[in-house]
């Protein structure tokens, strides 16, 4: 979990959600240098998070599996519920992108 602690990263695996990018797409979406995300990008794939496949001079990334992507839809219904104050509310939830 340590891993999604960081903004940045959290940012990062938000964008690939949403599908495949270069680190150039990405470092645009998140308003990051590209090195910054090429950076997070390695810990993200050591971590079993982000997968690479070179598409000709680049990389593109994508999550490694549904597996993360649910995990990160979690993360982010998480922080939509403290965000909105249902945090410790039983039965309260939350429908991610609502």
């Amino acid at each position: 979990m340590q891993a999604l602690s960081a903004p940045s990263r959290l940012r990062i695996l938000a964008r690939l959600h949403v599908g495949p990018a270069s680190v150039s797409t990405i470092a645009a979406a998140v308003g990051m240098e590209g090195s910054a995300v090429s950076h997070q990008l390695r810990l993200l794939r050591h971590l079993g998070l982000v997968v690479g496949q070179r598409d000709g001079r680049q990389v593109v990334y994508e999550l490694h599996d549904d597996h993360v992507a649910e995990m990160l839809e979690q993360v982010i219904a998480h922080v939509d519920h403290v965000r909105l104050g249902l945090a410790g509310r039983a039965g309260a939830s939350l429908t991610v992108g609502a």
